[in-house]
Protein backbone atom coordinates (compact mmCIF):
# COMPACT_ATOMS: atom_id res chain seq x y z
CA UNK A 1 0.00 0.00 0.00
CA UNK A 2 1.90 3.50 -1.00
CA UNK A 3 2.03 5.73 2.02
CA UNK A 4 -0.38 8.14 3.19
CA UNK A 5 1.54 11.26 2.07
CA UNK A 6 0.40 9.96 -1.42
CA UNK A 7 -2.81 7.81 -0.83
CA UNK A 8 -4.65 9.92 1.78
CA UNK A 9 -6.76 12.66 -0.06
CA UNK A 10 -5.75 15.87 2.22
CA UNK A 11 -2.14 15.17 1.94
CA UNK A 12 -2.30 14.15 -2.16
CA UNK A 13 -3.73 17.58 -2.06
CA UNK A 14 -1.34 19.31 -0.22
CA UNK A 15 1.80 17.49 -1.91
CA UNK A 16 2.63 20.08 -4.39
CA UNK A 17 3.03 22.86 -2.35
CA UNK A 18 5.16 21.46 -0.05
CA UNK A 19 7.65 19.81 -3.11
CA UNK A 20 7.21 22.74 -5.45
CA UNK A 21 11.26 22.76 -5.70
CA UNK A 22 11.36 20.49 -9.16
CA UNK A 23 13.93 21.34 -10.50
CA UNK A 24 15.05 17.86 -11.20
CA UNK A 25 12.34 17.88 -14.34
CA UNK A 26 13.78 19.69 -16.63
CA UNK A 27 16.84 16.72 -16.47
CA UNK A 28 14.61 14.03 -17.23
CA UNK A 29 12.98 15.91 -20.25
CA UNK A 30 16.52 17.02 -21.50
CA UNK A 31 17.04 13.07 -21.21
CA UNK A 32 14.34 12.39 -23.14
CA UNK A 33 15.17 14.42 -25.83
CA UNK A 34 18.27 12.41 -26.00
CA UNK A 35 17.06 9.68 -28.30
CA UNK A 36 14.39 9.48 -30.52
CA UNK A 37 11.28 9.23 -27.85
CA UNK A 38 7.57 9.31 -28.54
CA UNK A 39 6.20 7.12 -25.38
CA UNK A 40 7.18 7.36 -22.11
CA UNK A 41 6.25 5.54 -19.06
CA UNK A 42 6.31 7.39 -16.02
CA UNK A 43 6.48 4.84 -12.76
CA UNK A 44 5.32 6.51 -9.42
CA UNK A 45 4.01 9.31 -11.48
CA UNK A 46 2.32 10.81 -7.93
CA UNK A 47 0.61 14.06 -8.68
CA UNK A 48 1.43 14.08 -12.24
CA UNK A 49 4.03 16.74 -12.58
CA UNK A 50 6.86 14.99 -14.82
CA UNK A 51 3.87 13.12 -16.93
CA UNK A 52 2.26 16.89 -17.78
CA UNK A 53 5.46 18.42 -18.20
CA UNK A 54 6.17 15.90 -20.99
CA UNK A 55 2.88 15.81 -22.27
CA UNK A 56 3.37 19.64 -22.96
CA UNK A 57 6.17 18.84 -24.92
CA UNK A 58 4.15 16.75 -27.57
CA UNK A 59 5.53 13.13 -25.79
CA UNK A 60 2.84 10.28 -25.58
CA UNK A 61 3.00 9.61 -21.67
CA UNK A 62 1.24 6.68 -19.50
CA UNK A 63 1.40 7.45 -15.88
CA UNK A 64 1.48 4.87 -13.99
CA UNK A 65 0.69 4.93 -9.52
CA UNK A 66 -1.08 2.92 -6.92
CA UNK A 67 -2.18 5.77 -5.37
CA UNK A 68 -5.52 6.69 -6.42
CA UNK A 69 -5.99 10.25 -4.52
CA UNK A 70 -2.05 11.31 -6.17
CA UNK A 71 -3.74 10.56 -9.46
CA UNK A 72 -7.15 12.59 -8.55
CA UNK A 73 -5.23 15.22 -8.05
CA UNK A 74 -2.82 14.66 -11.25
CA UNK A 75 -6.31 14.32 -13.33
CA UNK A 76 -7.31 17.90 -12.59
CA UNK A 77 -4.60 19.65 -13.68
CA UNK A 78 -4.34 21.45 -17.09
CA UNK A 79 -3.21 19.07 -20.31
CA UNK A 80 -3.98 16.24 -17.62
CA UNK A 81 -6.03 14.87 -20.08
CA UNK A 82 -3.03 14.03 -22.42
CA UNK A 83 -1.57 11.57 -20.01
CA UNK A 84 -3.22 7.93 -20.15
CA UNK A 85 -3.47 7.60 -15.94
CA UNK A 86 -3.20 3.50 -14.64
CA UNK A 87 -4.33 3.27 -10.89
CA UNK A 88 -1.64 0.55 -10.17
CA UNK A 89 2.04 -0.48 -10.40
CA UNK A 90 4.82 -1.37 -12.42
CA UNK A 91 4.22 -5.16 -12.09
CA UNK A 92 0.97 -5.37 -14.17
CA UNK A 93 1.57 -2.86 -16.73
CA UNK A 94 0.33 -3.52 -20.52
CA UNK A 95 2.67 -4.28 -23.16
CA UNK A 96 3.42 -0.59 -23.59
CA UNK A 97 6.15 -0.79 -26.48
CA UNK A 98 7.47 2.67 -24.61
CA UNK A 99 10.38 4.16 -25.28
CA UNK A 100 11.75 5.55 -22.01
CA UNK A 101 10.55 4.89 -18.56
CA UNK A 102 11.53 7.21 -15.73
CA UNK A 103 10.69 7.19 -11.94
CA UNK A 104 11.46 10.47 -10.44
CA UNK A 105 11.48 11.54 -6.63
CA UNK A 106 13.45 8.62 -5.31
CA UNK A 107 10.96 6.44 -6.04
CA UNK A 108 13.30 3.45 -6.84
CA UNK A 109 14.06 3.67 -2.78
CA UNK A 110 10.03 2.66 -1.90
CA UNK A 111 11.33 -0.72 -2.91
CA UNK A 112 12.10 -2.17 0.36
CA UNK A 113 12.65 -5.99 -0.51
CA UNK A 114 14.42 -7.51 -3.07
CA UNK A 115 11.76 -9.23 -4.94
CA UNK A 116 9.61 -6.23 -4.87
CA UNK A 117 12.46 -4.30 -6.60
CA UNK A 118 12.71 -7.04 -9.19
CA UNK A 119 9.41 -7.53 -9.91
CA UNK A 120 9.33 -3.60 -10.65
CA UNK A 121 12.54 -3.84 -12.85
CA UNK A 122 10.96 -6.70 -14.63
CA UNK A 123 7.80 -5.09 -15.06
CA UNK A 124 9.02 -1.96 -16.44
CA UNK A 125 11.24 -3.99 -18.81
CA UNK A 126 8.14 -5.81 -20.51
CA UNK A 127 6.54 -2.33 -21.17
CA UNK A 128 9.76 -1.20 -22.68
CA UNK A 129 10.62 -1.70 -26.49
CA UNK A 130 13.32 -3.74 -27.26
CA UNK A 131 16.87 -1.14 -26.60
CA UNK A 132 14.03 1.41 -25.09
CA UNK A 133 15.47 3.41 -21.81
CA UNK A 134 15.14 3.19 -18.24
CA UNK A 135 16.16 6.56 -16.21
CA UNK A 136 15.78 6.54 -12.24
CA UNK A 137 17.28 8.14 -9.67
CA UNK A 138 18.40 7.10 -5.99
CA UNK A 139 19.68 9.29 -2.99
CA UNK A 140 23.89 8.30 -2.39
CA UNK A 141 24.19 6.26 1.09
CA UNK A 142 26.78 7.98 1.90
CA UNK A 143 26.06 11.17 1.80
CA UNK A 144 24.00 9.84 5.06
CA UNK A 145 20.79 12.06 4.04
CA UNK A 146 18.65 11.19 7.05
CA UNK A 147 21.08 13.06 8.88
CA UNK A 148 19.90 16.78 7.55
CA UNK A 149 16.40 15.34 7.40
CA UNK A 150 16.64 14.47 11.58
CA UNK A 151 18.23 17.96 12.27
CA UNK A 152 15.25 19.79 10.13
CA UNK A 153 13.21 20.21 13.34
CA UNK A 154 11.64 23.71 12.28
CA UNK A 155 7.78 22.83 10.82
CA UNK A 156 7.30 24.46 7.64
CA UNK A 157 4.09 26.04 6.40
CA UNK A 158 2.86 26.19 3.26
CA UNK A 159 -0.80 28.19 2.02
CA UNK A 160 -2.91 25.62 0.21
CA UNK A 161 -5.89 26.41 -2.14
CA UNK A 162 -9.11 25.31 -0.43
CA UNK A 163 -7.81 24.22 2.52
CA UNK A 164 -5.57 27.17 3.94
CA UNK A 165 -2.32 27.38 5.66
CA UNK A 166 -0.99 23.78 6.19
CA UNK A 167 2.11 23.59 8.37
CA UNK A 168 4.64 20.04 8.06
CA UNK A 169 6.72 18.67 10.07
CA UNK A 170 9.40 15.75 9.73
CA UNK A 171 10.93 13.44 12.46
CA UNK A 172 13.13 10.94 11.91
CA UNK A 173 11.84 7.66 13.62
CA UNK A 174 14.39 4.67 12.75
CA UNK A 175 17.84 4.31 10.77
CA UNK A 176 18.89 1.01 10.47
CA UNK A 177 20.21 0.51 7.64
CA UNK A 178 19.76 0.21 4.40
CA UNK A 179 16.57 1.14 5.65
CA UNK A 180 15.43 4.84 6.93
CA UNK A 181 12.33 5.37 8.24
CA UNK A 182 10.61 9.27 9.11
CA UNK A 183 7.09 10.71 9.95
CA UNK A 184 5.61 13.36 8.65
CA UNK A 185 3.04 15.34 10.40
CA UNK A 186 0.58 17.48 8.97
CA UNK A 187 -1.61 20.07 10.68
CA UNK A 188 -4.62 21.79 8.87
CA UNK A 189 -4.67 25.30 10.64
CA UNK A 190 -7.89 26.18 9.71
CA UNK A 191 -9.29 23.66 11.68
CA UNK A 192 -6.67 21.95 13.71
CA UNK A 193 -6.96 18.57 11.54
CA UNK A 194 -3.38 16.35 12.26
CA UNK A 195 -3.04 13.83 10.12
CA UNK A 196 0.51 11.41 9.90
CA UNK A 197 2.66 9.73 7.18
CA UNK A 198 4.98 7.09 8.13
CA UNK A 199 7.59 6.14 5.37
CA UNK A 200 10.90 3.83 4.97
CA UNK A 201 13.43 3.97 2.54
CA UNK A 202 16.02 1.72 1.29
CA UNK A 203 19.65 3.39 0.37
CA UNK A 204 20.91 0.99 -2.14
CA UNK A 205 24.56 1.89 -3.24
CA UNK A 206 25.68 1.60 -6.85
CA UNK A 207 26.85 -1.34 -7.35
CA UNK A 208 23.77 -2.87 -5.41
CA UNK A 209 21.90 -1.40 -8.54
CA UNK A 210 23.76 -1.75 -11.08
CA UNK A 211 23.56 -5.47 -10.10
CA UNK A 212 20.65 -5.34 -9.61
CA UNK A 213 19.62 -3.97 -13.53
CA UNK A 214 22.10 -6.38 -14.88
CA UNK A 215 19.89 -9.48 -13.23
CA UNK A 216 16.66 -8.39 -14.13
CA UNK A 217 17.64 -7.33 -18.01
CA UNK A 218 19.18 -4.38 -18.32
CA UNK A 219 23.14 -3.05 -19.28
CA UNK A 220 23.90 0.23 -17.83
CA UNK A 221 25.05 2.88 -20.10
CA UNK A 222 26.23 5.36 -17.74
CA UNK A 223 25.64 6.82 -13.76
CA UNK A 224 25.41 10.40 -13.50
CA UNK A 225 25.45 13.09 -11.05
CA UNK A 226 21.56 14.75 -10.67
CA UNK A 227 22.17 18.03 -11.93
CA UNK A 228 19.63 20.37 -9.32
CA UNK A 229 21.72 18.25 -6.30
CA UNK A 230 25.33 17.18 -7.11
CA UNK A 231 26.93 14.94 -5.37
CA UNK A 232 23.95 13.72 -3.60
CA UNK A 233 22.15 11.43 -5.64
CA UNK A 234 23.06 8.92 -8.61
CA UNK A 235 21.17 8.94 -11.59
CA UNK A 236 21.19 5.70 -13.78
CA UNK A 237 20.82 5.43 -17.68
CA UNK A 238 19.79 1.90 -18.43
CA UNK A 239 18.81 0.16 -21.48
CA UNK A 240 16.54 -2.80 -22.02
CA UNK A 241 19.05 -5.58 -23.13
CA UNK A 242 17.47 -8.65 -25.44
CA UNK A 243 20.48 -10.78 -25.45
CA UNK A 244 19.89 -14.07 -24.66
CA UNK A 245 21.11 -14.95 -21.07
Amino acid sequence: MPDAIFAHPLLARVYDAFDEDRGDLDAYLAIAREWPTDLVLDVGCGTGSLAILLAGHGYRVVGVDPAEASLQVAKLKDRAERVRWIHGDATALPALDADLATMTGNVAQVFLTDDDWARTLRGIRAALRPNGHLVFETRRPERRAWQEWAADVDPVIRDVPGLGAVERRVEVTDVSLPFVSFRYTFRFLADGVVVTSDSTLRFRGRDEVESSLAANGYRVLDVREAPDRPGREFVFVAERSDRSR
